[in-house]
């Protein structure tokens, strides 16, 4: 009972922090009007001096500040709270925690309103820059395009100079097969604004797996062959298999091999090469799309592309270890096929570099 009753005289002796408010709604604020504050007045009805250890705002965009000092017994203090509404429209809130030697050691203030996008500019939404040309984007991912298909998409550009300009577009050299690009205006008035109109048909091309081409802008008649008035388009083609009766499933081919490869030890300097059997012990014939490698230390090649069922083609492979480390070392690579079961098989090589 002693030991209780000095626990709350004890207690009585302590800050107290008490807030007139804890939220507060800044309503509807304009995004280009900038950061907004509010106050959050407390006061000290304790016995004991008050002291804020730490004020942590829940993110980067809102900014407080607080009293360094001690707030005595029945003073009162601000907690400033500043929140910056640049690129960030819509609603929000957001928190403030105080951390204290009070009775009540952490306490929360909330925020909360909602931000009007500033108007966009013309600037702004034609960012790219061509030459006089303006652009609202210069690379374009198409995302997963199936075979024997077209997936569109457009680019839309604007003249903001005071003159006419011309515009052509022209398809990188060996990829018109696949890739095709029209301008809707040839020549753009001051303001005018047109569109790039472009086509990926997979079935033209025979792609699989991850496809990047690109356009040439052609701006006033002058042709520029620099990066900067490319246009770069991406796409992953997969083969559609939903297209395969029943039937086709049962016939389907199958690939049959390692999904580890182990090339063992390998000198520095050297080159460790090793040869895995791909199979098809499926009825019908295993295409095999492209052999996927990333990796500049390895060289897949691959001695047929097709089988028959019962067939097998060799993978050869070669490790280069020159320049690199004594260690162990992972790389994968992806074989392409028409198996429906695993279209896209990885192949994990594994080896390890000696001094």
């Amino acid at each position: 009972m002693v030991m209780a009753l000095a626990a709350v005289a004890m207690m009585a002796q302590q800050p107290v922090i008490t807030f007139e408010k804890t939220d507060h709604d800044f309503g509807k604020i304009n995004e280009a009007d900038g950061k907004v504050t509010t106050i959050f007045t407390f006061k000290n009805e304790g016995m004991e001096p008050l002291v804020l250890s730490n004020v942590r705002a829940s993110c980067g965009c809102t900014t407080p500040k607080w009293p360094r000092q001690p707030i005595e017994p029945g003073q009162t203090g601000e907690i400033t709270v500043t929140y910056n509404p640049n690129g960030r429209p819509g609603r929000f809130t957001k928190t403030v925690t105080i951390t204290s030697n009070a009775t009540e050691p952490t306490k929360r203030v909330t925020i909360k309103g909602e931000v009007i996008p500033k108007p966009a500019k013309p600037v702004d939404n034609y960012p790219v820059k061509m030459g006089e040309l303006s652009l609202k984007q210069k690379e374009v991912n198409l995302g997963k395009v199936n075979d024997h298909t077209t997936k569109t998409y457009e680019i839309e550009y604007a003249n903001q100079t005071d003159h006419e300009i011309t515009v052509a577009i022209l398809p990188a050299q060996g990829q018109e097969k696949y890739l095709d690009a029209v301008v809707t205006l040839a020549t753009v008035k001051p303001n005018e604004t047109g569109k790039i109109q472009m086509a990926l048909t997979t079935e033209n091309a025979n792609i699989y797996g991850p496809v990047e081409g690109s356009f040439l802008m052609v701006v006033n008649g002058k042709q520029d062959n620099s990066d900067a008035f490319k246009i770069i388009v991406r796409a992953d083609v997969d083969e559609d298999f939903s297209r395969l009766t029943p039937e086709d499933h049962r016939n389907a081919p199958i690939l049959d091999a390692a999904a580890t490869v182990n090339m063992g030890a390998i000198a520095a300097g050297k080159v460790g090469k090793r040869t895995v059997s791909l199979t098809n012990v499926g009825a019908d014939p295993l295409k095999v799309r492209r052999v996927l490698n990333n990796s500049k230390e390895v060289r897949a090649t691959i001695s047929k592309n097709e089988l028959k069922n019962g067939k097998t083609a060799q993978l050869k492979l070669e490790v280069q270890t020159a320049g690199l480390a004594a260690g162990n070392y992972s790389r994968q690579l992806t074989i392409i096929s028409n198996d429906p079961a695993k279209p896209k098989f990885t192949v994990t090589i594994n080896w390890t570099v000696t001094e």
